[in-house]
């Protein structure tokens, strides 16, 4: 260790308070720069595992091959792993109503194959013969047939043909612009049901069935490879393939960095450049500044030993050498501290990420080195520039100019007058502190700078979040209900039936039923101004008091009716009996405005032909006890009765076709919705039905709010954590500095109360600063979030929330900030012997 080092190691001893804020710097520096590897690393992480969860850990699929093709794959070095099935072929289904998927087709599955490529089921068994086969569950969701276990399909798989191109799955159905040649007839066992297999695309022309692999083997095969190096993927299928068809796995390659999705490559290494970027300014500010102040105070030893013939160079290896112990010390600190605070926050966040992303695989930390040694890596970098630019400058200052210490103070300046207000509070002391501003601007705008910062950074993060919610509800609708069955083409009597079965399903904790129906019918006594919009609205040439209009009737459970009654304050003996009021709801939909609410009128409903009718009186309420059904379309004028289940024979003499619908409340609604699905199956539904998780939808958008929350939240919290040790490390020093200063005046006769206030007044001066250029920055940004948000998202009505608890909690900050850092700075000097401090010079 040369002479220089040795200086360096001195100074750092010597100045311990600012040796230890700039290492907690440096260590945030890093904590922040590694939570982000870690978390990025562990979120692809999460993704990669979660695509192949879904499609599969592939790299590369030839979907049309022979067997002496899959078995070439297999023997080559740059091989992980391969899987194929045999492509048996596609076969017609009766009653398929997707025209753009009119085949089922049927795959051979060997053991392999069932190992690589997931096969979620949701009822029944794998099949264990050739004779056995299982059926995607959108077969009967989106196809429209219904299959369940036990039954048997005869089928003559065959091959698809447009000209003399044989079509693949990849290939989606051209109508009138192919044939099907059907095979040998096989007759298959349904023994099961599962997901929709990921591998399937959704413009696939078949549904996938998967039955056992023929034990004779089969013409065709799809084989899907795994490759040792991911990135060669598209190199390696082209090489391949030659003139035949691959399919590149985006899904899992796009997360292990080896896609050409540009526009995700984009945005996932903008987002963490931008991250990087952010963190680096901050923290090169708050350890530039630390060794800037150092620098300061060595410029008179700095020009000592270029009098003794130190040159340029030994000195920028001295500061340099300073920058790398304090690397030394605080990176792996905040390496450590990064994954710990990782560790940490991603179990608060986990459930929400599973929801976000529909996918049953845990978030979990994944380390990766080579991100730890990037973060580490940047950290150094950022101590080094941090460093070299103020020893460069101390450098190339003159000897004589170093010694004397003349570019520390500037001199000569004309007479500082404070304002009438200032001279009336402080007087002397409030002239001193403004002169020592005048002084020292370079240091008294770095303190400004850092709390500009910090109240920046907080009150656009707590934008950010405050917009992401408004979009929030804007998109989310609450909803009665997590999972919704509804069909037209059931018997009350086998939906009733059906609901004792569905609602013991695990998580439901709630449930009930409805049935819905529109009427022609017919009312006396609106008024006028209403009949005129109403019949302008509807294209209603009719004239006088009687209006005729479709109702909806909806039929709720009887607990359920009579409990919104009771919290009506309507009288329930009238609303009970065989001529019974009903509730009635009258709306403008697009303008969601009520009317009527409170008056009591009757309405005529007819069945279908006109032959019967049905005379109720209603009330009109502002809201519905329990939404209704979906439907294709709302009318901008609605009316709609609600009655209870029991008054239903009453209208049942009118007939029309029913909606019966079935609302469950679950705690875990995607487990609930799949056991309901294979309910069904087991049942032999053979209806027309639709099965909903109503709470997809709110629950997106409600845990992508929180995620986004919690890292803005932690973000801004740790950048802010910066910024109050810059500001603390540069205001300490800066007293420290003035120490010399400071004990002139006390020795001139300047009392406790004088000093005490001189110092206040600086505190007031650096807050007042920093809200004239901070809370401005800070509500210009917070409005330009908001406005690209609402922009991008073309809601132009979305109302713009200033977060002004954030900016609150952020002045508040900035004077503590201030006033606790002066408060321990000066208690500092207070102790100090005043014939000590006047004799001290600096070295």
């Amino acid at each position: 260790m040369n002479i220089f080092h040795k200086v360096a190691l001195q100074g750092l001893k010597k100045n311990r308070a600012r040796t230890l804020v700039t290492v907690a710097g440096v260590a945030l520096s890093a904590a922040l720069i590694t939570a982000v590897a870690a978390f990025g690393t562990s979120l692809l992480n999460f993704m990669v595992n979660g695509s192949i969860a879904k499609c599969g850990g592939w790299h590369v699929e030839f979907p049309d091959v022979g067997a002496s093709f899959v078995q070439e794959r297999i023997r080559e070095r740059e091989v992980l792993s391969a899987a194929a099935f045999q492509n048996i072929g596609y076969a017609a289904l009766d009653g398929l109503k997707s025209p753009e998927k009119p085949y089922l087709f049927i795959a051979g599955f060997g053991g392999q194959a069932f190992d690589a490529l997931p096969v979620t089921l949701i009822s029944g068994r794998l099949p264990e013969t050739s004779g056995e086969i299982i059926i995607p569950s959108h077969v009967s969701v989106k196809g429209g047939v219904r299959l369940k276990a036990g039954d048997t399909l005869t089928l003559a798989p065959g091959t698809r043909r447009a000209g003399d191109e044989t079509m693949n799955q990849h290939d989606p159905y051209r109508p009138g612009g192919e044939t099907l040649a059907p095979g040998r007839e096989r007759t298959y066992t349904v023994v099961g049901t599962y997901e929709r297999p990921g591998y399937e695309e959704h413009t696939a022309p078949g549904y996938t069935a998967i039955t056992k692999a023929d034990p004779g083997g089969a013409d065709s095969y799809s084989l899907f490879v795994t490759l040792k190096n991911p990135r060669a993927a598209r190199d390696y299928a082209d090489r391949t393939a030659g003139a035949g068809d691959y399919v590149l796995n985006e899904d899992v390659l796009r997360f292990l960095g080896a896609s050409d999705d540009r526009l995700f490559n984009t945005l996932l290494y903008s987002v963490g450049g931008v991250l990087v970027a952010i963190i680096m300014i901050g923290s090169v500010f708050l350890i530039y500044n630390s060794f800037n102040i150092s620098l300061n105070e060595r410029t008179h030893q700095f020009g000592l030993l270029m009098s003794v013939g130190a040159t340029k160079k030994q000195l920028l290896s001295s500061v340099l050498f300073e920058g790398a112990c304090i690397g030394a010390a605080g990176i792996p600190l905040g390496v450590l501290a990064g994954i710990a605070g990782t560790a940490l926050l991603l179990p608060v966040v986990a459930r929400n990420f599973g929801t976000i992303t529909s996918s049953s695989v845990p978030l979990t930390l994944a380390v990766s080195v080579p991100a730890l040694a990037a973060a580490a890596a940047i950290s150094l970098v950022t101590i080094l520039i941090s460093a070299y630019i103020p020893a460069r400058k101390a450098a190339g200052t003159p000897v004589m100019a170093c010694i004397l210490q003349t570019g520390e103070i500037k001199t000569g300046m004309k007479a500082v007058k404070p304002s009438k207000l200032a001279q009336r509070l402080y007087g002397l002391e409030g002239t001193l502190a403004l002169k020592n501003f005048k002084r020292n601007k370079k240091r008294y705008r770095s303190v400004v700078l850092s709390l500009t910062l910090s109240v920046v950074l907080s009150v656009a993060g707590s934008a950010f979040g405050a917009t992401l919610k408004q979009l929030a509800k804007e998109y989310t609708v609450e909803m009665d209900g997590d999972v919704s069955f509804y069909t037209q083409e059931m018997e009350e009597n086998e939906l009733l039936t059906l609901y004792q079965e569905l609602k013991t399903a695990a998580g439901v904790y709630g449930s009930t039923y409805q049935a819905d129906l529109t009427y022609p019918g017919r009312t006396g006594g609106l008024p006028a101004d209403f009949l005129g919009a109403y019949r302008e609205a509807v294209s209603d040439e009719s004239t006088g008091e009687t209006l005729e209009l479709p109702i909806d009737v909806q039929f709720i459970e009887d607990g359920i009716y009579y409990d919104f009654i009771e919290g009506l304050g309507l009288p329930k003996a009238e609303y009970t009996g065989p001529n019974a009021k009903i509730l009635m709801i009258g709306m403008n939909t697009a303008e969601h405005r009520t009317y009527f609410t409170g008056s009591t009128m009757d309405f005529t409903f007819y069945s279908a032909g006109g032959e019967g009718a049905l005379t109720v009186s209603g009330t009109f309420v502002d809201r519905y006890p329990l939404d209704t059904l979906p439907k294709d379309s709302m009318p901008d004028y609605l009316f709609m009765a609600v009655a209870p289940w029991q008054q239903k024979p009453r209208f049942d003499a009118l007939g029309g076709r029913a909606t019966f619908g079935l609302t469950f409340w679950s705690d875990n609604p995607a487990r609930s919705m799949a056991q309901m699905q294979a309910m069904i199956g087991e049942a032999g539904v053979a209806a027309d039905y639709t099965l909903l998780n109503l709470s997809t939808t709110v629950d997106l958008f409600r845990s992508a709010t929180f995620v986004v929350d919690v890292f803005t939240r932690v973000f801004v919290v740790m950048i802010s954590l910066i910024a109050v040790a810059n500001v603390f490390n540069t205001i300490s020093t800066n007293i420290r500095l003035r120490r010399r200063e400071l004990a002139m005046l006390r020795s001139v006769g300047m009392s406790e109360r004088g000093f005490n206030k001189m110092m206040n007044f600086e505190c007031a001066f650096y807050g007042m600063r920093t809200l004239l250029f901070g809370v401005p920055l800070a509500g210009l940004l917070a409005w330009l979030i908001y406005k690209a948000m609402a922009l991008g998202e073309r809601l132009e009505d979305l109302a713009f929330v200033f977060p002004w608890g954030s900016l609150a909690a952020s002045v508040l900050g900035v004077f503590c900030i201030v006033f606790i850092t002066m408060l321990y700075a000066t208690s500092k000097i207070k102790k100090e012997n005043i014939i000590d401090a006047l004799r001290d010079d600096m070295t």
